[in-house]
């Protein structure tokens, strides 16, 4: 049976937050895979993702216009306490049905959106920082074949590179990390 998109976010979720609790403030200003963010606006826009996709979840509207500064204060636990939030939202029922969003998306797909970012991002972080970084096989079985099917428009929206070359031996999320346009061998410089 396809597990619901609260319950792959749970999982997503308990596989982010040990990377991202484990920030340390002198590694906020570290290069990550996505050469436009340092660590801390890759923080900041995860943030944002996963508070505006609660708003998304709820048919509400969704401000991705401006990037706030979340990292202050107790961010790490704040973070926690939103990504616990974001589960609960895709968890009420009818949050999967319908449309969502100013592009008249379905939800599950909506869903997957922000079940990929979560993923994709925790790796960015974990290996800006060197932490260790394994997201669930369910997740990523799910998170690929959405991915895949975004891909052509999300490269036209530039939300992705082009895809990065990976051999036939490459993992499930090795393949979904190159679909995005990243580099699944990347390392911070010098590490």
């Amino acid at each position: 049976m396809t597990q619901t998109i609260s319950e792959l976010l749970e999982a997503a979720a308990d596989r982010a937050l040990p990377v991202v609790r484990g920030i340390d403030d002198g590694q906020l200003d570290r290069r990550t895979p996505c050469a436009e963010y340092d660590v801390r606006a890759l923080v900041n826009h995860l943030f944002q993702v996963v508070v505006n996709f609660q708003a998304l979840a709820a048919r509400e509207e969704a401000d991705f216009s401006q990037e706030p500064d979340f990292v202050t204060g107790d961010w790490r636990g704040r973070f926690g306490a939103e990504t616990a939030r974001l589960v609960q939202a895709w968890g009420v029922p009818g949050a999967e049905e319908g449309t969502t969003g100013q592009m008249g998306l379905p939800a599950r797909t909506v869903g997957l959106m922000v079940l990929g970012d979560l993923t994709v991002h925790a790796w960015d972080l974990a290996r800006a920082t060197g932490a260790e970084f394994a997201p669930d096989p369910g997740v990523v079985e799910e998170v690929g074949q959405g991915l895949a099917a975004l891909a052509p428009q999300a490269r036209e929206m530039k939300v992705f590179g082009e895809p990065f070359p990976v051999g036939a031996g490459a993992t499930a999320f090795e393949r979904v990390l190159a679909v995005t346009g990243r580099d699944p061998g990347w390392r911070p410089a010098g590490g």
